[in-house]
């Protein structure tokens, strides 16, 4: 079994600020390598890359060596002492040894990050879960406005958490849980390209992939609108 060895740091963290760092764990090899997929299936070509939500950099460590040649990621953090240390592994890392310009790391919020960048590829860690129905609108939203016509997005999220909250939320929690994956399910049906299961992780997680049509339609944002107006009701 593919399990990182507990992160202290991530702990406290998790138990600090649950809405930004939704597990008690770093993404373990097996899950990494899946939400990265898309960045090998697209390579050798020169890539323009965003990770959100990178936490303590297990993805980020493994993105770095797949990079094409000619490639920038750009990393996203709210947390300032995850975007501390995400900065630290960027200013040290071997393979970015008189290249830092290839990766950055931006302490902010994805919806709020600045500029008109476009990325081929999206790896998304953030805990949309915890989030309110809305709050995942506006950041699923903000994704399919970052990527090129084509690219696509990667995002994850951990296999039994309804059951887990229906057992230990309040009722109010658990409502909220199902309105979040009702408007998770009206983007996958739009947009979706694949689904994986990660058993080899901690807790075992299910990855997906969702692509921005090649070409935007005039009323793809409309019926976008419309699918997750009605997940919520």
């Amino acid at each position: 079994m593919d399990f990182r060895p507990m992160d202290w740091t991530f702990l406290t963290e998790a138990a600090r600020d649950p809405r930004t760092t939704g597990a008690v764990a770093p993404s373990g090899k097996a899950l990494a390598r899946a939400l990265t997929d898309p960045v090998r299936a697209l390579a050798p070509r020169p890539l323009t890359v965003l990770e959100a939500g990178a936490g303590t950099g297990a993805v980020t460590r493994a993105l770095i060596p797949q990079l094409p040649p000619g490639s920038r990621l750009d990393v996203v953090e709210a947390n300032p002492r995850f975007a501390g240390r995400l900065r630290r592994l960027v200013d040290t890392h071997p393979l970015l040894a008189g290249e830092p310009e290839r990766v950055r790391v931006h302490r902010s919020y994805v919806e709020d990050l600045p500029g008109e960048q476009r990325y081929d590829v999206i790896v998304s860690g953030l805990p949309l879960t915890n989030f309110t129905p809305d709050g995942v609108d506006t950041i699923m939203t903000r994704y399919l406005e970052l990527l090129h016509p084509g690219g696509t997005l990667t995002y994850f999220a951990y296999r039994g958490t309804r059951q887990a909250r229906s057992l230990l939320s309040s009722r109010a929690q658990a409502r909220r849980h199902r309105a979040v994956e009702g408007v998770m399910a009206a983007y996958q049906r739009r947009y979706a390209t694949g689904r994986w299961s990660v058993w080899a992780n901690l807790p075992p997680a299910r990855v997906w992939q969702l692509r921005r049509p090649a070409r935007d339609t005039p009323d793809m944002r409309r019926d976008a609108l419309y699918d997750v107006a009605g997940a919520r009701r």
